[in-house]
Protein backbone atom coordinates (compact mmCIF):
# COMPACT_ATOMS: atom_id res chain seq x y z
CA UNK A 1 0.00 0.00 0.00
CA UNK A 2 1.28 3.54 -1.29
CA UNK A 3 0.13 6.13 1.39
CA UNK A 4 -0.08 9.80 0.49
CA UNK A 5 0.48 12.74 2.39
CA UNK A 6 -2.99 12.68 4.13
CA UNK A 7 -3.65 9.07 4.65
CA UNK A 8 -4.10 8.27 8.49
CA UNK A 9 -1.04 6.12 9.73
CA UNK A 10 -2.01 2.48 10.25
CA UNK A 11 -2.02 1.71 13.73
CA UNK A 12 0.82 -1.15 13.49
CA UNK A 13 3.01 1.69 12.13
CA UNK A 14 2.54 3.59 15.01
CA UNK A 15 5.98 5.26 16.70
CA UNK A 16 7.50 1.77 18.45
CA UNK A 17 10.05 4.34 20.07
CA UNK A 18 6.72 6.15 21.86
CA UNK A 19 8.37 9.55 22.50
CA UNK A 20 12.26 8.81 23.00
CA UNK A 21 14.45 10.02 21.01
CA UNK A 22 16.42 7.61 18.63
CA UNK A 23 18.80 8.01 15.75
CA UNK A 24 18.48 10.10 12.90
CA UNK A 25 18.44 6.43 10.93
CA UNK A 26 16.15 5.30 12.65
CA UNK A 27 13.91 8.34 12.08
CA UNK A 28 14.50 7.80 8.27
CA UNK A 29 13.37 4.51 8.01
CA UNK A 30 10.35 4.89 10.49
CA UNK A 31 9.57 7.82 7.83
CA UNK A 32 10.03 4.98 4.91
CA UNK A 33 7.68 2.84 6.82
CA UNK A 34 4.65 5.73 7.06
CA UNK A 35 4.52 6.03 3.75
CA UNK A 36 3.96 2.39 3.17
CA UNK A 37 7.60 1.24 1.52
CA UNK A 38 7.89 -2.72 2.06
CA UNK A 39 10.63 -3.10 -0.48
CA UNK A 40 14.17 -1.20 -1.12
CA UNK A 41 17.20 -2.01 -2.95
CA UNK A 42 20.10 -0.71 -1.23
CA UNK A 43 23.98 -1.70 -1.14
CA UNK A 44 25.83 -0.80 2.04
CA UNK A 45 28.85 1.73 2.24
CA UNK A 46 30.59 3.57 4.99
CA UNK A 47 28.38 6.48 4.68
CA UNK A 48 25.30 4.80 4.85
CA UNK A 49 26.17 1.63 7.20
CA UNK A 50 23.77 3.81 9.73
CA UNK A 51 21.03 2.94 7.02
CA UNK A 52 21.35 -0.31 7.31
CA UNK A 53 21.75 -1.42 10.24
CA UNK A 54 18.01 0.66 10.85
CA UNK A 55 16.99 -1.55 8.47
CA UNK A 56 17.59 -4.60 10.28
CA UNK A 57 15.39 -3.02 13.09
CA UNK A 58 12.46 -2.43 11.00
CA UNK A 59 9.74 -5.10 10.91
CA UNK A 60 7.99 -4.26 7.49
CA UNK A 61 10.92 -3.15 5.04
CA UNK A 62 12.76 -6.01 3.30
CA UNK A 63 16.23 -5.04 1.71
CA UNK A 64 17.12 -7.12 -1.70
CA UNK A 65 20.70 -6.67 -1.84
CA UNK A 66 21.65 -5.98 -5.87
CA UNK A 67 25.52 -6.26 -6.69
CA UNK A 68 25.97 -3.00 -7.96
CA UNK A 69 24.38 0.46 -7.83
CA UNK A 70 23.00 0.56 -11.28
CA UNK A 71 21.79 -2.53 -10.62
CA UNK A 72 19.56 -1.64 -7.94
CA UNK A 73 18.20 1.26 -8.93
CA UNK A 74 17.14 0.39 -12.19
CA UNK A 75 15.51 -2.97 -9.81
CA UNK A 76 13.75 0.05 -8.13
CA UNK A 77 12.92 1.35 -11.96
CA UNK A 78 11.34 -1.85 -12.54
CA UNK A 79 9.10 -2.66 -8.90
CA UNK A 80 7.69 0.81 -10.12
CA UNK A 81 7.07 0.18 -13.47
CA UNK A 82 5.01 -2.68 -12.58
CA UNK A 83 3.49 -1.57 -9.83
CA UNK A 84 2.58 2.28 -9.81
CA UNK A 85 3.87 2.70 -6.70
CA UNK A 86 7.58 4.82 -5.82
CA UNK A 87 10.86 2.45 -6.48
CA UNK A 88 13.13 3.00 -3.13
CA UNK A 89 17.12 2.76 -3.63
CA UNK A 90 20.22 3.58 -1.55
CA UNK A 91 23.41 4.27 -1.73
CA UNK A 92 26.43 5.10 0.09
CA UNK A 93 28.58 8.46 -0.89
CA UNK A 94 30.86 9.24 -3.35
CA UNK A 95 31.11 6.32 -5.89
CA UNK A 96 28.10 4.35 -4.27
CA UNK A 97 25.81 7.62 -5.40
CA UNK A 98 27.41 8.33 -8.73
CA UNK A 99 26.47 4.83 -9.80
CA UNK A 100 22.69 6.10 -9.05
CA UNK A 101 23.37 8.90 -11.91
CA UNK A 102 22.62 6.88 -15.15
CA UNK A 103 19.12 5.61 -13.48
CA UNK A 104 18.12 8.88 -12.23
CA UNK A 105 18.61 10.10 -15.81
CA UNK A 106 16.49 7.21 -16.90
CA UNK A 107 14.28 7.87 -13.83
CA UNK A 108 13.35 11.29 -15.34
CA UNK A 109 12.93 9.96 -18.92
CA UNK A 110 10.62 7.98 -18.56
CA UNK A 111 8.70 9.49 -15.76
CA UNK A 112 8.98 7.12 -12.95
CA UNK A 113 8.26 7.49 -9.36
CA UNK A 114 11.55 6.97 -7.49
CA UNK A 115 13.41 8.25 -4.49
CA UNK A 116 16.85 7.57 -3.88
CA UNK A 117 18.95 8.24 -0.92
CA UNK A 118 22.92 8.74 -0.66
CA UNK A 119 24.54 8.71 2.39
CA UNK A 120 27.08 11.52 2.73
CA UNK A 121 29.58 12.61 4.51
CA UNK A 122 29.65 13.93 8.13
CA UNK A 123 28.40 17.75 7.47
CA UNK A 124 32.13 19.19 8.79
CA UNK A 125 33.68 17.34 6.04
CA UNK A 126 31.42 18.55 3.36
CA UNK A 127 33.67 20.77 0.88
CA UNK A 128 36.89 19.18 2.40
CA UNK A 129 37.56 16.40 -0.46
CA UNK A 130 36.71 13.90 1.80
CA UNK A 131 37.04 10.29 1.67
CA UNK A 132 34.28 8.69 -0.82
CA UNK A 133 32.56 12.77 -0.84
CA UNK A 134 30.81 14.03 -4.44
CA UNK A 135 28.47 17.00 -4.33
CA UNK A 136 25.45 14.78 -5.38
CA UNK A 137 23.17 17.16 -4.90
CA UNK A 138 24.58 19.48 -7.19
CA UNK A 139 25.48 16.67 -9.84
CA UNK A 140 22.13 15.33 -9.97
CA UNK A 141 20.10 18.79 -10.40
CA UNK A 142 19.71 18.54 -13.78
CA UNK A 143 18.18 14.55 -13.52
CA UNK A 144 16.07 14.30 -10.47
CA UNK A 145 12.16 16.28 -10.74
CA UNK A 146 14.22 17.57 -7.39
CA UNK A 147 16.50 17.24 -4.92
CA UNK A 148 17.44 17.35 -0.91
CA UNK A 149 20.46 17.61 1.30
CA UNK A 150 19.19 16.79 4.78
CA UNK A 151 21.35 19.41 7.26
CA UNK A 152 19.08 19.33 10.35
CA UNK A 153 17.72 16.09 11.64
CA UNK A 154 14.32 17.28 12.32
CA UNK A 155 13.69 18.02 8.77
CA UNK A 156 13.70 14.39 8.20
CA UNK A 157 10.43 13.32 8.60
CA UNK A 158 9.33 16.64 6.43
CA UNK A 159 11.80 15.42 3.71
CA UNK A 160 10.80 11.91 2.95
CA UNK A 161 6.70 13.35 2.82
CA UNK A 162 7.83 15.70 0.73
CA UNK A 163 9.81 13.17 -1.39
CA UNK A 164 7.48 10.99 -2.33
CA UNK A 165 4.99 13.18 -2.74
CA UNK A 166 6.89 15.15 -5.36
CA UNK A 167 7.99 11.27 -7.05
CA UNK A 168 4.30 10.48 -7.27
CA UNK A 169 2.53 13.34 -8.07
CA UNK A 170 1.67 15.32 -11.26
CA UNK A 171 4.11 14.03 -13.64
CA UNK A 172 6.22 11.46 -11.92
CA UNK A 173 10.03 11.23 -11.40
CA UNK A 174 12.95 10.70 -9.48
CA UNK A 175 13.65 12.00 -5.98
CA UNK A 176 17.13 12.34 -4.54
CA UNK A 177 17.50 12.37 -0.65
CA UNK A 178 21.07 12.99 0.55
CA UNK A 179 21.92 12.62 4.31
CA UNK A 180 25.20 13.35 5.74
CA UNK A 181 26.55 10.40 8.43
CA UNK A 182 26.45 12.64 11.35
CA UNK A 183 22.67 13.34 10.70
CA UNK A 184 22.29 9.64 10.85
CA UNK A 185 24.03 9.11 14.46
CA UNK A 186 22.34 12.24 15.75
CA UNK A 187 19.13 11.85 18.29
CA UNK A 188 16.26 13.50 18.10
CA UNK A 189 12.64 12.86 18.71
CA UNK A 190 10.77 12.72 15.13
CA UNK A 191 7.86 15.17 14.58
CA UNK A 192 5.55 13.29 12.05
CA UNK A 193 3.24 16.01 12.15
CA UNK A 194 5.55 18.79 10.23
CA UNK A 195 3.65 19.99 7.31
CA UNK A 196 5.11 20.18 3.89
CA UNK A 197 6.40 23.02 2.13
CA UNK A 198 5.41 22.83 -1.15
CA UNK A 199 2.79 25.43 -1.86
CA UNK A 200 4.43 26.75 -5.21
CA UNK A 201 4.50 23.03 -6.89
CA UNK A 202 0.91 22.23 -5.48
CA UNK A 203 -0.29 25.27 -6.64
CA UNK A 204 1.23 24.37 -10.20
CA UNK A 205 -0.53 20.42 -10.18
CA UNK A 206 -2.96 20.13 -12.84
CA UNK A 207 -6.51 21.82 -12.22
CA UNK A 208 -9.88 20.48 -12.29
CA UNK A 209 -10.36 19.74 -15.48
CA UNK A 210 -12.93 22.67 -17.55
CA UNK A 211 -15.94 21.48 -19.95
CA UNK A 212 -15.03 23.97 -22.67
CA UNK A 213 -11.93 22.36 -23.98
CA UNK A 214 -13.56 19.20 -23.46
CA UNK A 215 -16.07 20.49 -25.39
CA UNK A 216 -13.57 21.53 -28.16
CA UNK A 217 -11.43 18.26 -28.28
CA UNK A 218 -15.18 16.23 -29.24
CA UNK A 219 -16.35 18.94 -31.86
CA UNK A 220 -12.67 18.65 -33.08
CA UNK A 221 -13.82 14.07 -33.92
CA UNK A 222 -16.92 15.04 -35.23
CA UNK A 223 -15.04 17.65 -37.81
CA UNK A 224 -12.63 14.91 -38.31
CA UNK A 225 -12.76 11.94 -40.78
CA UNK A 226 -9.46 10.51 -40.41
CA UNK A 227 -8.73 10.73 -36.53
CA UNK A 228 -5.72 8.89 -34.63
CA UNK A 229 -5.36 8.36 -30.93
CA UNK A 230 -1.38 8.79 -30.35
CA UNK A 231 -1.28 7.47 -26.59
CA UNK A 232 2.06 7.17 -24.36
CA UNK A 233 2.92 6.60 -21.37
CA UNK A 234 0.63 8.79 -19.24
CA UNK A 235 -2.14 7.10 -20.24
CA UNK A 236 -0.66 3.80 -18.23
CA UNK A 237 -2.71 4.19 -15.43
CA UNK A 238 -6.09 5.28 -17.39
CA UNK A 239 -6.19 2.32 -19.51
CA UNK A 240 -10.02 1.82 -18.69
CA UNK A 241 -10.87 5.11 -19.54
CA UNK A 242 -9.02 5.35 -22.85
CA UNK A 243 -10.85 2.12 -23.67
CA UNK A 244 -14.28 3.20 -22.74
CA UNK A 245 -13.66 6.24 -25.46
CA UNK A 246 -12.36 4.26 -27.99
CA UNK A 247 -15.40 1.88 -28.43
CA UNK A 248 -17.14 4.98 -28.35
CA UNK A 249 -15.76 6.49 -30.87
CA UNK A 250 -14.44 4.51 -33.50
CA UNK A 251 -11.17 5.88 -33.15
CA UNK A 252 -7.90 3.85 -34.07
CA UNK A 253 -4.92 3.61 -31.67
CA UNK A 254 -1.13 4.09 -32.02
CA UNK A 255 1.06 3.72 -29.53
CA UNK A 256 4.28 4.74 -28.36
CA UNK A 257 7.16 2.47 -27.42
CA UNK A 258 6.21 3.79 -23.40
CA UNK A 259 2.65 3.23 -23.89
CA UNK A 260 2.45 -0.53 -25.07
CA UNK A 261 -0.56 -1.84 -22.96
CA UNK A 262 -2.11 1.48 -22.41
CA UNK A 263 -4.40 -0.03 -24.93
CA UNK A 264 -4.94 -3.59 -25.91
CA UNK A 265 -2.50 -4.77 -28.41
CA UNK A 266 -5.15 -7.71 -29.96
CA UNK A 267 -7.98 -5.01 -30.40
CA UNK A 268 -9.13 -4.01 -34.19
CA UNK A 269 -8.13 -0.93 -33.55
CA UNK A 270 -4.69 -0.90 -32.30
CA UNK A 271 -2.14 0.35 -34.59
CA UNK A 272 0.49 -1.27 -32.31
CA UNK A 273 3.65 0.66 -32.12
CA UNK A 274 4.26 4.05 -34.34
CA UNK A 275 7.54 5.96 -35.17
CA UNK A 276 11.39 4.67 -36.35
CA UNK A 277 10.61 1.33 -35.43
CA UNK A 278 6.68 1.03 -35.28
CA UNK A 279 4.41 -0.47 -38.09
CA UNK A 280 3.52 1.45 -41.37
CA UNK A 281 -0.02 1.03 -40.72
CA UNK A 282 0.44 2.88 -37.44
CA UNK A 283 2.90 5.67 -39.32
CA UNK A 284 0.73 5.82 -42.45
CA UNK A 285 -2.31 6.37 -40.31
CA UNK A 286 -0.35 9.42 -38.82
CA UNK A 287 0.58 10.46 -41.88
CA UNK A 288 -3.16 10.41 -43.26
CA UNK A 289 -4.98 11.76 -40.32
CA UNK A 290 -6.78 14.98 -40.19
CA UNK A 291 -6.98 14.84 -36.34
CA UNK A 292 -4.20 13.57 -34.23
CA UNK A 293 -5.19 13.28 -30.24
CA UNK A 294 -2.32 12.98 -28.44
CA UNK A 295 -2.58 11.68 -24.82
CA UNK A 296 0.31 11.02 -22.30
CA UNK A 297 3.14 11.82 -24.74
CA UNK A 298 5.54 14.13 -25.64
CA UNK A 299 6.16 13.62 -29.18
CA UNK A 300 9.86 12.28 -28.69
CA UNK A 301 12.07 12.41 -32.04
CA UNK A 302 12.14 8.51 -31.88
CA UNK A 303 8.14 8.82 -32.86
CA UNK A 304 8.01 12.15 -34.79
CA UNK A 305 11.24 11.66 -36.83
CA UNK A 306 11.44 15.11 -38.96
CA UNK A 307 8.83 17.29 -36.81
CA UNK A 308 7.02 19.36 -39.49
CA UNK A 309 6.03 16.23 -41.43
CA UNK A 310 5.17 14.59 -38.44
CA UNK A 311 1.22 14.54 -38.35
CA UNK A 312 1.51 17.54 -40.85
CA UNK A 313 -2.02 17.48 -42.59
CA UNK A 314 -3.61 16.86 -39.01
CA UNK A 315 -5.32 19.59 -36.50
CA UNK A 316 -3.53 18.27 -32.92
CA UNK A 317 -4.89 17.99 -29.85
CA UNK A 318 -2.50 17.52 -26.98
CA UNK A 319 -3.47 16.54 -23.08
CA UNK A 320 -0.16 16.37 -20.95
CA UNK A 321 0.02 16.77 -16.99
CA UNK A 322 3.01 18.52 -17.97
CA UNK A 323 2.48 21.76 -18.93
CA UNK A 324 5.94 22.44 -20.11
CA UNK A 325 5.46 19.19 -22.73
CA UNK A 326 2.35 21.10 -24.53
CA UNK A 327 3.86 22.95 -27.62
CA UNK A 328 7.53 22.24 -26.81
CA UNK A 329 8.27 20.32 -30.10
CA UNK A 330 5.19 20.45 -31.72
CA UNK A 331 2.08 23.16 -31.66
CA UNK A 332 -0.82 22.09 -30.58
CA UNK A 333 -4.67 23.37 -32.16
CA UNK A 334 -6.03 22.40 -28.65
CA UNK A 335 -3.99 22.03 -25.89
CA UNK A 336 -4.89 20.91 -22.53
CA UNK A 337 -2.96 20.96 -19.02
CA UNK A 338 -4.83 17.94 -17.29
CA UNK A 339 -4.45 14.22 -16.19
CA UNK A 340 -5.21 11.97 -18.83
CA UNK A 341 -7.31 10.03 -16.56
CA UNK A 342 -9.79 12.71 -15.59
CA UNK A 343 -9.54 14.23 -19.10
CA UNK A 344 -10.56 10.88 -20.31
CA UNK A 345 -13.22 10.40 -18.12
CA UNK A 346 -14.87 13.95 -18.62
CA UNK A 347 -15.11 12.86 -22.35
CA UNK A 348 -16.66 9.39 -21.94
CA UNK A 349 -19.24 11.61 -19.36
CA UNK A 350 -20.31 13.88 -22.37
CA UNK A 351 -20.09 10.95 -24.88
CA UNK A 352 -22.62 9.28 -23.24
CA UNK A 353 -24.51 12.46 -23.55
CA UNK A 354 -23.82 13.38 -26.75
CA UNK A 355 -22.49 10.32 -28.60
CA UNK A 356 -20.72 10.56 -31.83
CA UNK A 357 -21.27 8.93 -34.98
CA UNK A 358 -18.26 5.55 -35.05
CA UNK A 359 -20.16 4.87 -39.03
CA UNK A 360 -18.67 7.80 -40.15
CA UNK A 361 -14.62 6.22 -39.34
CA UNK A 362 -15.59 3.17 -41.08
CA UNK A 363 -13.70 3.82 -44.48
CA UNK A 364 -10.65 5.53 -42.49
CA UNK A 365 -10.53 2.18 -40.61
CA UNK A 366 -10.97 0.22 -44.05
CA UNK A 367 -8.51 2.28 -45.57
CA UNK A 368 -5.80 1.25 -42.62
CA UNK A 369 -6.76 -1.95 -42.55
CA UNK A 370 -5.87 -2.38 -45.83
CA UNK A 371 -2.44 -1.26 -45.15
CA UNK A 372 -2.10 -3.54 -42.53
CA UNK A 373 -2.89 -6.31 -44.82
CA UNK A 374 -0.29 -5.21 -47.53
CA UNK A 375 2.31 -4.35 -44.93
CA UNK A 376 1.94 -6.70 -41.79
CA UNK A 377 4.56 -6.93 -39.33
CA UNK A 378 6.86 -9.56 -40.24
CA UNK A 379 9.84 -11.33 -40.79
CA UNK A 380 11.45 -13.55 -43.21
CA UNK A 381 11.15 -17.52 -42.66
CA UNK A 382 13.12 -18.66 -45.42
CA UNK A 383 15.89 -19.49 -43.08
CA UNK A 384 14.53 -23.13 -41.24
CA UNK A 385 17.43 -23.72 -39.97
CA UNK A 386 18.30 -21.14 -38.20
CA UNK A 387 16.14 -19.30 -35.32
CA UNK A 388 14.89 -15.74 -36.42
CA UNK A 389 14.66 -13.45 -32.94
CA UNK A 390 11.34 -12.18 -33.82
CA UNK A 391 10.19 -15.77 -34.19
CA UNK A 392 11.87 -16.11 -30.88
CA UNK A 393 9.90 -13.21 -29.53
CA UNK A 394 6.81 -14.59 -31.13
CA UNK A 395 6.93 -18.03 -29.80
CA UNK A 396 7.64 -16.41 -26.34
CA UNK A 397 4.60 -14.82 -26.68
CA UNK A 398 2.62 -17.53 -27.46
CA UNK A 399 3.56 -20.28 -25.04
CA UNK A 400 3.44 -17.79 -22.54
CA UNK A 401 -0.36 -16.77 -23.47
CA UNK A 402 0.71 -13.00 -22.95
CA UNK A 403 0.71 -12.78 -19.42
CA UNK A 404 4.24 -12.48 -18.86
CA UNK A 405 5.58 -9.09 -16.86
CA UNK A 406 8.61 -8.28 -20.03
CA UNK A 407 11.47 -6.71 -19.23
CA UNK A 408 13.98 -5.71 -21.94
CA UNK A 409 17.66 -3.88 -22.02
CA UNK A 410 18.11 -1.90 -25.42
CA UNK A 411 19.01 -2.81 -28.62
CA UNK A 412 17.55 -4.57 -31.71
CA UNK A 413 15.87 -6.97 -29.03
CA UNK A 414 14.50 -4.54 -27.47
CA UNK A 415 12.08 -3.27 -30.77
CA UNK A 416 11.14 -7.05 -31.22
CA UNK A 417 9.63 -7.33 -28.14
CA UNK A 418 7.91 -4.67 -28.50
CA UNK A 419 6.88 -5.23 -32.17
CA UNK A 420 6.05 -9.09 -31.44
CA UNK A 421 5.26 -9.32 -27.49
CA UNK A 422 1.38 -8.21 -27.56
CA UNK A 423 0.41 -6.25 -24.34
CA UNK A 424 -2.86 -6.42 -23.57
CA UNK A 425 -3.08 -4.41 -20.18
CA UNK A 426 -0.59 -2.08 -19.02
CA UNK A 427 2.33 -2.15 -16.70
CA UNK A 428 3.30 -5.68 -18.23
CA UNK A 429 6.05 -3.59 -20.75
CA UNK A 430 9.34 -2.48 -18.50
CA UNK A 431 11.99 -0.59 -20.90
CA UNK A 432 14.25 1.94 -21.14
CA UNK A 433 12.93 4.34 -23.74
CA UNK A 434 14.18 8.07 -23.45
CA UNK A 435 17.61 7.01 -22.34
CA UNK A 436 17.82 3.88 -24.10
CA UNK A 437 20.08 2.61 -21.82
CA UNK A 438 21.57 -0.81 -21.93
CA UNK A 439 21.76 -3.26 -19.22
CA UNK A 440 18.43 -2.33 -18.01
CA UNK A 441 16.40 -5.32 -18.69
CA UNK A 442 18.15 -8.10 -15.83
CA UNK A 443 17.98 -5.21 -12.80
CA UNK A 444 14.30 -4.40 -14.21
CA UNK A 445 13.48 -7.79 -13.98
CA UNK A 446 14.27 -8.41 -10.64
CA UNK A 447 12.62 -5.38 -9.22
CA UNK A 448 8.88 -6.43 -11.35
CA UNK A 449 9.69 -9.88 -9.89
CA UNK A 450 9.98 -8.71 -5.95
CA UNK A 451 7.11 -6.10 -6.73
CA UNK A 452 4.94 -9.55 -7.63
CA UNK A 453 6.39 -12.19 -5.42
CA UNK A 454 3.30 -14.25 -4.11
CA UNK A 455 4.20 -12.18 -0.58
CA UNK A 456 1.26 -10.43 1.66
CA UNK A 457 -1.38 -11.55 -0.70
CA UNK A 458 0.86 -9.96 -3.89
CA UNK A 459 -0.30 -12.62 -6.69
CA UNK A 460 3.05 -13.39 -8.26
CA UNK A 461 3.24 -13.03 -12.36
CA UNK A 462 5.90 -14.71 -14.11
CA UNK A 463 8.72 -11.89 -15.15
CA UNK A 464 11.02 -12.73 -18.67
CA UNK A 465 13.92 -10.25 -19.13
CA UNK A 466 14.16 -10.55 -23.13
CA UNK A 467 17.73 -9.26 -23.60
CA UNK A 468 20.52 -9.39 -25.96
CA UNK A 469 24.36 -10.42 -25.46
CA UNK A 470 25.75 -6.82 -25.51
CA UNK A 471 22.98 -5.52 -22.83
CA UNK A 472 22.74 -8.33 -20.73
CA UNK A 473 26.29 -8.13 -20.44
CA UNK A 474 26.43 -4.79 -18.66
CA UNK A 475 24.38 -5.46 -15.45
CA UNK A 476 24.94 -9.81 -15.98
CA UNK A 477 26.25 -9.45 -12.09
CA UNK A 478 22.68 -9.43 -10.89
CA UNK A 479 22.39 -12.65 -11.68
CA UNK A 480 23.82 -13.32 -8.34
CA UNK A 481 20.95 -11.10 -7.18
CA UNK A 482 18.32 -13.52 -8.45
CA UNK A 483 19.55 -16.30 -7.24
CA UNK A 484 20.56 -15.50 -2.86
CA UNK A 485 17.20 -13.47 -3.08
CA UNK A 486 15.08 -15.93 -4.69
CA UNK A 487 13.53 -14.16 -7.18
CA UNK A 488 11.88 -15.71 -10.23
CA UNK A 489 13.41 -14.14 -13.11
CA UNK A 490 13.43 -15.69 -16.41
CA UNK A 491 16.25 -15.11 -19.22
CA UNK A 492 15.29 -14.89 -22.75
CA UNK A 493 18.95 -13.84 -24.84
CA UNK A 494 18.75 -13.31 -28.31
CA UNK A 495 22.79 -13.73 -28.83
CA UNK A 496 24.43 -12.38 -32.14
CA UNK A 497 27.61 -11.58 -30.85
CA UNK A 498 27.12 -8.06 -31.91
CA UNK A 499 25.73 -4.89 -30.94
CA UNK A 500 23.08 -5.24 -32.88
CA UNK A 501 20.90 -2.32 -33.39
CA UNK A 502 24.54 -0.36 -34.51
CA UNK A 503 25.42 -3.07 -36.34
CA UNK A 504 22.23 -2.33 -38.64
CA UNK A 505 23.28 1.27 -38.67
CA UNK A 506 26.67 0.62 -39.89
CA UNK A 507 25.26 -2.01 -43.07
CA UNK A 508 22.73 1.32 -43.49
CA UNK A 509 24.71 4.53 -42.99
CA UNK A 510 28.77 3.50 -43.02
CA UNK A 511 28.34 0.69 -46.04
CA UNK A 512 28.63 -2.39 -43.26
CA UNK A 513 31.92 -1.20 -42.13
CA UNK A 514 32.36 -2.90 -38.40
CA UNK A 515 33.84 -0.70 -36.48
CA UNK A 516 34.23 -2.15 -32.88
CA UNK A 517 30.26 -3.73 -32.53
CA UNK A 518 31.23 -7.60 -32.74
CA UNK A 519 31.69 -8.76 -29.36
CA UNK A 520 33.13 -12.33 -29.57
CA UNK A 521 36.64 -13.27 -29.36
CA UNK A 522 39.03 -11.98 -32.50
CA UNK A 523 39.38 -14.04 -35.37
CA UNK A 524 42.67 -15.65 -34.97
CA UNK A 525 41.15 -16.73 -31.22
CA UNK A 526 38.23 -18.74 -32.53
CA UNK A 527 38.03 -22.48 -31.18
CA UNK A 528 35.75 -25.41 -32.56
CA UNK A 529 33.11 -26.20 -30.35
CA UNK A 530 30.38 -29.12 -30.52
CA UNK A 531 28.14 -26.68 -31.72
CA UNK A 532 31.08 -25.22 -34.55
CA UNK A 533 30.29 -21.91 -32.95
CA UNK A 534 32.66 -20.26 -30.37
CA UNK A 535 30.31 -18.76 -27.87
CA UNK A 536 31.85 -15.83 -26.18
CA UNK A 537 31.21 -15.35 -23.20
CA UNK A 538 29.87 -18.36 -22.01
CA UNK A 539 26.63 -17.96 -20.33
CA UNK A 540 25.63 -21.26 -19.61
CA UNK A 541 28.59 -21.35 -17.72
CA UNK A 542 27.89 -17.70 -16.30
CA UNK A 543 24.81 -18.75 -15.22
CA UNK A 544 26.30 -22.49 -13.72
CA UNK A 545 28.76 -20.28 -11.43
CA UNK A 546 25.43 -18.78 -10.08
CA UNK A 547 23.86 -22.11 -9.49
CA UNK A 548 21.16 -20.71 -12.32
CA UNK A 549 19.85 -23.43 -14.63
CA UNK A 550 20.45 -22.34 -18.42
CA UNK A 551 20.24 -23.92 -21.67
CA UNK A 552 21.46 -22.96 -25.09
CA UNK A 553 19.56 -23.79 -28.40
CA UNK A 554 20.29 -22.96 -32.36
CA UNK A 555 17.69 -24.83 -34.26
CA UNK A 556 14.41 -23.17 -34.57
CA UNK A 557 12.78 -27.07 -33.76
CA UNK A 558 14.71 -26.55 -30.12
CA UNK A 559 12.91 -23.36 -29.35
CA UNK A 560 9.09 -24.12 -28.20
CA UNK A 561 10.33 -27.14 -26.00
CA UNK A 562 12.79 -24.67 -24.13
CA UNK A 563 10.35 -21.95 -23.73
CA UNK A 564 7.72 -24.20 -21.87
CA UNK A 565 10.45 -26.12 -20.38
CA UNK A 566 10.79 -29.84 -21.19
CA UNK A 567 13.48 -30.35 -18.50
CA UNK A 568 16.55 -30.37 -20.37
CA UNK A 569 18.84 -27.82 -19.12
CA UNK A 570 22.69 -27.94 -19.52
CA UNK A 571 22.99 -27.22 -16.13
Amino acid sequence: MQLSHETPVPAEWVDRFGNAPRKGCDILIQALERQGVDTVFAYPGGASMEIHQALTRSGSIQNILCRHEQGEIFAAEGYAKVSGRVGVCIATSGPGATNLVTGLADALMDSVPLVAITGQVPRKLIGSDGFQETPIVEITRQITKHNYLVMDINDIPRVIKEAFFLARSGRPGPVLVDIPKDIQQTLAVPDWDAPMSLGGYIARLPPAVAPAPLLAVLDAVRQARRPVLYVGGGCLDASEELRAFVEATGIPVAQTLMGLGAFPETHPLALQMLGMHGTVYANYAVNEADLLIALGVRFDDRVTGKLEAFAARARIVHIDIDPAEIHKNKEAHIPLFADVRPALQGLNHLLQRHPVDKARFAPWVAEIDQRRREFPLGYPTRHTEVIMPQQAVEALYEESRGEALITTGVGQHQMWAAQFYKFDEPRRWVTSGGLGTMGFGLPAALGAAAAFDGKDGRQKKVVVDIDGDGSFMMNCQELATAAVEHLDVKCFILNNQYLGMVMQWEDRFYKANRAHTYLGRKESEYQETKDAKDIFPDFITMAKSFGIPARRIFHPSELRPAIHGDGTVEY
